[in-house]
C-alpha cells in the first residue's frame, strides 16, 4: 500500500509500517480513561439517548446536533431551528434520496453537482454559520460509512490545504485493489471498536490524531 495517492497524503499511522502507531493511537482515543484519553469524540458515533437512531436515519435530530459538539464543534441557535424545524423535511427527502448508507468505497463514479449529498452539502452550508467542516460533521452523523469528515487537520495534513476530499478519498480508497480500505478495516477488527464506528471514521481519527501530533498540538 503507497502512502501517496493523488490528492491524499497518508499520514504515519495510516502508512505502510504505521500499524503499531494506529493501534495505539485508537485505544487512546476510543478506550475510556484510563486506559484511554477521555477524547469526547469517542461518543460521536455510538451518541444515542433517545434511542431513536435507527428509526430517524433520514432525519435530523437533536442527538446530531450534540453529537457534534463532542468533535468540538457546534451548530448556531438559527442554524439549528432551521435543522430541526423550517428545513427538516426538505433536508430528510435529501437524506432519502441519498439512500441506505453504504461504504465510500463501493460508490463507481464521481459525486457529481447533482447527486443528493452534494445537494445536501449545500443546503447544510446555506445555514449561517455552518462551513464545510460542521456541515461534513452533520453528514457523518447520518451517513458514517459513505461521508468522510473534513476539518482544517485534516485539509492540512492529508489533502494538502486542497479542500478537495471526497473524490480523491474515494479514488484512494479503491486503488490497488482497495487496500487502504481494507487496511482500515484490519485495524478496526484489530483495536476491537464498536460495530458502529466506520472505516472511513477510522481514517480520520488517525488522520487528526497524526496531524495535531505532527503540530505538537
Amino acid at each position: 500500500m503507497p502512502s501517496r495517492y493523488p490528492g491524499i497524503t497518508l499520514t504515519e499511522s495510516l502508512s505502510p509500517g504505521g500499524e503499531n502507531l494506529a493501534l495505539r493511537r485508537l485505544q487512546e482515543y476510543f478506550a475510556p480513561p484510563p486506559e484511554g484519553k477521555g477524547y469526547t469524540g469517542r461518543h460521536f458515533d455510538t451518541w444515542d439517548p433517545s434511542g431513536t437512531a435507527a428509526e430517524s436515519a433520514d432525519t435530523f435530530t437533536a442527538d446530531d446536533l450534540i453529537a457534534v459538539t463532542f468533535l468540538s464543534v457546534s451548530v448556531p441557535a438559527h442554524a439549528a431551528i432551521g435543522i430541526l424545524g423550517d428545513q427538516r423535511d426538505d433536508l430528510s427527502e435529501l437524506l432519502r434520496q441519498i439512500g441506505a448508507d453504504r461504504d465510500l468505497v463501493d460508490i463507481d463514479e464521481p459525486f457529481d453537482a447533482d447527486a443528493p449529498a452534494e445537494r445536501l452539502n449545500r443546503a447544510l452550508r446555506r445555514f449561517d454559520g455552518v462551513g464545510p467542516t460542521v456541515a461534513s460533521k452533520l453528514m457523518a452523523r447520518k451517513l458514517p460509512r459513505l461521508i468522510p469528515i473534513y476539518d482544517s487537520v485534516i485539509n492540512e495534513h492529508v489533502l494538502g490545504g486542497s479542500g478537495e476530499q471526497w473524490e480523491p478519498l474515494r479514488q484512494a480508497l479503491r486503488a490497488d485493489q482497495r487496500a487502504l480500505h481494507r487496511h482500515l478495516l484490519e485495524l478496526h477488527q484489530e483495536a476491537g471498536l464498536d460495530e458502529r464506528i466506520s472505516a472511513l471514521r477510522v481514517f480520520d481519527v488517525l488522520a487528526w490524531m497524526d496531524g495535531k501530533a505532527a503540530a505538537g498540538r
